[in-house]
């Protein structure tokens, strides 16, 4: 006796499923392998090569699709259908299986791992790390906090009252980012970012941004010219606004106190040319100077995003 299927029974191949609950529902779409995090991460933008079927399910393997009652309760009436997919996998989880989740890590680790090893260097020597040692300070770093989390709140009935010092030193820690490992639900790029900062505030290893090469141009016309506006806020240590310091000296004066290390200063009839070395940190507020200060008269040009020093 031949027994049917179900008409609304979805039979799916090559798929990964993304969840997510928002209210008191769990929401689903089915997508194409590899192409979530394609899309997550910005390699991928056209919805219709990321969804096997463009629609949001209740339960994709039951074909039951979301009522629009359920779609609005949960997302806002206004919100398009297109807009609610687009949330379901910038934040939603997905569903793969064992081995899959596994080769996803390991894919986005190791991407982790190679952009750090690419932007960090020493600070004396200005050297890079192997992937190796990034990769185990890394490592070290996690245990390190888990460590302090442990610390933090100890099990048992323990009553012992923290000294000053013990709760200053736990206070500047929970200031500080923290490095617990990757995930697959954020891009390798976002990823290497927040471990770049965790080994830097931790300082497993000595470690800082690799700086960048600039060459900075500028019409002689306004080297001269004084720095306009008055106070001028900087931040301090803990990246406070510090300050009132008054802003003084020449356009070039400002414009080499942004640059660490001068490699070459040069004037061609109108034009003034410098290149040297300068902390990432210094870019934006050297390109922002430039832009107001010289009206067009000066431009910023990137040489080297990472400039380090290889044996």
């Amino acid at each position: 006796m031949q027994i049917n299927q179900p008409s609304n029974q979805i039979k799916l191949t090559n798929v990964s499923l993304v969840r997510l609950k928002k209210g008191k529902k769990r929401f689903e779409i089915a997508c194409y392998k590899n192409k979530v995090l394609e899309y997550r991460s910005g390699i991928e933008a056209d919805l219709d090569n990321v969804l096997q079927i463009p629609n949001v399910f209740l339960s994709v393997s039951k074909g039951q699709t979301a009522p629009s009652q359920d779609l609005a309760k949960a997302f806002g009436s206004k919100t398009s259908l297109d807009d609610i997919i687009q949330e379901i996998l910038k934040k939603g989880e997905m569903q793969v299986g064992e081995k899959e989740r596994h080769a996803q890590v390991e894919r986005i680790h190791n991407e982790v791992i190679d952009i750090v090893a690419g932007k960090l260097v020493d600070p004396k020597s200005k050297r890079v790390y192997t992937t190796g040692m990034i990769e185990k300070a890394l490592e070290q770093l996690s245990s390190h906090i888990a460590q302090h989390k442990q610390e933090e709140h100890p099990k048992g009935s323990g009553t012992a009252t923290p000294s000053a010092d013990m709760e200053e030193a736990k206070e500047k820690r929970k200031n500080l980012p923290t490095w617990m490992g990757v995930v697959t639900t954020k891009s390798a790029k976002s990823q290497a970012l927040e471990a770049m900062k965790a080994l830097i505030a931790w300082q497993p290893i000595p470690v800082s941004r690799a700086r960048m090469k600039l060459r900075v141009t500028c019409a002689t016309s306004i080297l001269k010219q004084p720095v306009k506006g008055g106070a001028e806020k900087g931040k301090d240590e803990d990246g406070d606004e510090a300050g009132g310091k008054k802003a003084t000296g020449t356009v070039k004066d400002k414009i080499l106190s942004y640059i660490e290390q001068v490699e070459t200063q040069d004037t061609q009839g109108q034009e003034w040319e410098v290149i040297g070395f300068v902390e990432p940190g210094a870019f934006k507020g050297l390109g922002g100077f430039i832009g107001q200060e010289t009206k067009g008269k000066g431009r910023v040009e990137v040489l080297d995003m990472a400039v380090t020093h290889e044996d």
